[in-house]
């Protein structure tokens, strides 16, 4: 196996182990991290019933002029104050976070911050 396929595999490892931890229901729905060498983007999203309640990322023109680069902190700390209102504006105030596999650092990081900035409690 090389090391491209080697990475793939350890992150949907890390991915489904999270996803065996962490459940969104109607009352408490997940915030999804997901991440590209590109854009990043978040969704919020009721397991139970398997719909996306909200999402937010890079490419959303609400977000897309207040950043230079979509593969930066200050654009997921944009995409994170775009999700948490939009979130607060559907009624959600509490979720619970999913970070998708990857470590809580960086850009992940930057989305949690902005999305309490905005008012959501994880």
């Amino acid at each position: 196996m090389d090391n491209l396929k080697a990475k793939a595999f350890k992150l949907a490892r890390r991915q489904r182990r999270v996803r065996g931890k962490v459940s969104g229901t109607a009352v408490r729905p997940r915030l999804r991290v997901t991440r590209s060498n590109a854009n990043i983007y978040a969704q919020i999203i009721d397991d139970v019933s398997g719909v996306t309640l909200a999402s937010a990322s890079t490419l959303d023109v609400e977000v897309r002029p207040t950043v230079k680069l979509g593969s930066n902190t200050e654009a997921a700390k944009a995409v994170g104050l775009a999700i948490g209102r939009r979130a607060l504006e559907k009624g959600f105030t509490e979720v619970v976070f999913d970070r998708g596999g990857r470590l809580y650092h960086g850009r992940v990081r930057a989305v949690a911050d902005g999305a309490r900035e905005a008012g959501l409690k994880f």
